[in-house]
């Protein structure tokens, strides 16, 4: 049970606001000018990306994580060398769509932020895909187990990932309805389940 800003003590309840707060900031943020002129493929939008969902859930949103974590059997970066992780990371090659899901694969290797890590990067993805190569990812697209056991093979094979997210690009990369969409897939995957993107939507409603 992480410590927030909300004062929640009940891990289902934090999830559900947690999941409407964030899906809210995510939709509003694809619409904010200031989204797109960002840098494609730093740490500071990533930064953006993960402090624009959750600064109003956790006092961490956007900062280095201080603490180790691990997911199953693997464990992420250390927390102690993660700023010279991520330096490095920066500084990968991204003119071509291999060379960005590997830098993809090693940010999530990486995992620099203490919750909301798979969430922040998929929107970072598309962020890259977006100024780079005019695609992105119909993530409504890419089946759940199939998305995360190629993700967790990822550090010894970027194939299965690689072969499974070609097949989801689209040029379609103003079309709002693809974003919501796929932001839902998004969150699902997370198994963050209980609104629908675009109810929230306020955009649109209109």
């Amino acid at each position: 049970m992480l410590e927030n800003k909300l004062g929640i003590k009940d891990a289902i309840e934090l999830a559900r606001v947690e999941e409407r707060i964030s899906k809210r900031k995510a939709l509003a943020m694809w619409s904010d000018p200031e989204f797109e002129r960002l840098s494609a493929g730093t740490f500071s939008t990533l930064a953006f990306i993960h402090r624009t969902l959750f600064e109003d859930i956790y006092e961490f949103a956007g900062r280095f994580r201080s603490v180790n974590i691990s997911k199953g059997h693997f464990r992420f970066a250390s927390a102690l060398y993660l700023r010279e992780a991520v330096e490095t990371i920066e500084r990968l090659p991204q003119s071509t769509f291999d060379e960005i899901i590997d830098k993809y694969v090693e940010m999530n290797v990486a995992h620099p932020f203490r919750e909301g890590n798979g969430r922040s990067m998929r929107l970072w993805l598309d962020h890259m895909l977006k100024r780079e190569l005019r695609r992105v990812i119909e993530w409504r697209l890419v089946d759940k187990g199939r998305y995360l056991t190629a993700m967790e093979r990822s550090p010894l094979d970027v194939t299965p990932i690689k072969n499974l997210l070609s097949d989801a690009l689209t040029a379609s990369t103003d079309d709002r309805e693809i974003f919501v969409k796929g932001l839902d897939a998004s969150y699902f995957y997370e198994d963050y389940i209980a609104y629908r993107s675009a109810d929230l939507d306020e955009q649109g409603r209109h």
